[in-house]
């Protein structure tokens, strides 16, 4: 996953602000007890990164994916 993606998925689940304050104050414990901010600039997995978040705030597996977008013509 790039990061472009993982703040797609961010910004999609969370609302664009939300997302960053999550990204900054939520300690997340599968990425070494970093933030997620702190844990992409350590060079963790961006979709490590995402699925710890998704963990942490009880989102849906089925939405770990993100959204269905539309193919484009």
């Amino acid at each position: 996953m790039r990061l472009s993606e993982f703040w797609r998925l961010m910004d999609d689940e969370f609302s664009p602000s939300y997302s960053r304050v999550l990204a900054r104050d939520l300690v997340l414990a599968g990425v070494g007890g970093n933030t997620a901010s702190d844990a992409l600039r350590a060079g963790f997995d961006p979709k490590e990164v995402w699925i710890e978040v998704c963990k942490m705030q009880d989102v849906p597996p089925s939405r770990w994916l993100g959204k269905d977008i539309a193919p484009k013509n």
